[in-house]
C-alpha cells in the first residue's frame, strides 16, 4: 500500500501547517518539535475514513480500543521529554506509530527510539508507516510495557503513552542518571501528566516529580495480546 504523504484538501500540507500554528499559539515553543509536527503526516496513521479529521486537535480511534493522541498532547509530551537532547528514548505504547515518528524525526536531539507495544496487530501497521517515511532509527518490540526493555537499558528518556495508576519501578530503574520519564498517571478523570527526573550521576536524592497538565489517556494494561 502506497501512502499519500503530501495529502490533499483536509490532509494537505497547508492544513498541517495551520495545525502547527495553533500549537504554537497554545504554548508549544520548541522549534524542533514544531518542525516535527509539520513534517510528520498524521493522516497516514489513522483510518482513511477519518483522514479528513487528521489535523483537528483531537484524539481519534485506531482500533482495538486504542487512540492516536491529540496533536497538542503529542507536542507537549515531546517537548517536555526533550527539554535537552536525549539520545536513547524508550516509548511505552507504540500504538499507531505517530508519536514514534515525531520523536524519531527530531534527530538533533534523538538518535534511537525503542518502542514497546502490547497489542501485536498494531505493530505491522506502525512499521509500514514508519518505512513509508523512511524512518530507520526505531526498533519496535511486542512486549509488556510494564517491564520496559531491560536488554537495551539504560535510556536517557522514557515516554509512556498510556496511563498507569502508579509508575512501574522497572521503568524508573531503566533511566540513566539525569534521565527523564514523562507519563500520564492516574485513573479515569484524575489523570495528570507528570515528569520524573532522576538525579544526575554523583547527586543524591530521590526522583524529582512535577505535574505538567491534566490529561485523559487509555489505561496502561499489563500483559500482551
Amino acid at each position: 500500500m502506497a501512502f499519500d504523504l503530501d495529502g490533499i484538501g483536509m490532509t494537505s500540507r497547508r492544513t498541517r501547517e495551520r495545525l502547527v500554528r495553533r500549537l504554537e499559539k497554545s504554548g508549544i515553543r520548541d522549534s524542533a518539535v514544531l518542525d516535527a509536527m509539520a513534517g510528520v503526516p498524521r493522516h497516514i496513521f489513522i483510518d482513511e475514513a477519518l483522514a479528513h479529521r487528521a489535523y483537528e486537535d483531537s484524539a481519534l480511534p485506531i482500533g482495538l480500543g486504542q487512540t492516536i493522541s491529540q496533536p497538542f498532547i503529542v507536542a507537549l509530551m515531546t517537548s517536555t521529554l526533550l527539554d535537552v537532547p536525549r539520545k536513547r528514548i524508550l516509548e511505552i505504547g507504540t500504538g499507531s506509530g505517530y508519536q514514534t515518528a515525531v520523536l524519531s524525526s527530531i534527530t538533533s536531539k534523538v538518535e534511537k527510539v525503542f518502542s514497546i507495544e502490547r497489542l501485536e496487530p498494531l505493530i505491522p501497521r506502525a512499521k509500514k508507516r514508519l518505512r513509508a517515511l523512511k524512518i530507520t532509527n526505531v526498533r519496535i518490540k511486542h512486549a509488556d510495557g510494564y517491564n520496559g526493555w531491560p536488554e537495551e537499558a539504560l535510556f536517557d528518556g522514557i515516554l509512556v503513552t498510556a496511563a498507569p495508576r502508579l509508575i512501574p519501578e522497572e521503568l524508573l530503574c531503566q533511566l540513566t542518571p539525569g534521565g527523564r520519564l514523562v507519563a500520564p498517571v492516574g485513573e479515569g478523570d484524575t489523570q495528570e501528566l507528570r515528569v520524573y527526573d532522576r538525579p544526575s550521576k554523583g547527586e543524591n536524592g530521590d526522583f524529582v516529580v512535577t505535574t505538567v497538565n491534566r490529561v485523559r489517556f487509555v489505561p496502561l494494561v499489563k500483559g500482551i495480546k
